[in-house]
């Protein structure tokens, strides 16, 4: 017999309401959602955008605090790393983007609810060849 769907933690509750004020946010900036969640065998993105001609692949990190250097400081060389890898598959898998300028943004939010303070970087990294 198949197992019930568990219930989302504290902490992916808090991650999806991240994305989706950073979604609201992004939209609200002129951006245009392509897609949501990309999952490749690097890891996951969490929103593929398009600003203006430009294809936006972007992190949303949550962190109830600023503690170890919050929502931001938790995007280290490691994460960048994946990134970059599921950016590369994205677009092998989506031809018709290869050719666009492309940029990773980091939208990071620290705290919670309407005290949750934002911070969004455009361009928060660069691919190092």
């Amino acid at each position: 017999m198949p197992r019930a769907p568990r219930p989302p933690t504290a902490r992916q509750q808090l991650g999806a309401a991240g994305e989706r004020a950073a979604l609201t946010e992004l939209e609200q900036a002129g951006l245009r959602l392509l897609a949501r969640n990309v999952r490749s065998r690097h890891g996951e993105i969490d929103l593929v955008m398009l600003d203006g001609a430009t294809l936006v692949f972007i992190e949303v990190r949550t962190r109830a605090g600023q503690d170890r250097g919050g929502a931001l400081g938790s995007v280290g060389a490691a994460k960048q790393a994946r990134l970059l890898r599921a950016a590369s598959e994205f677009l092998a898998a989506h031809p018709e983007h290869a050719q666009r300028t492309c940029r990773i943004d980091v939208v990071g939010y620290d705290g919670h609810g309407d005290n949750a303070r934002c911070l969004w970087v455009r361009g928060a990294f660069e691919a190092r060849y």
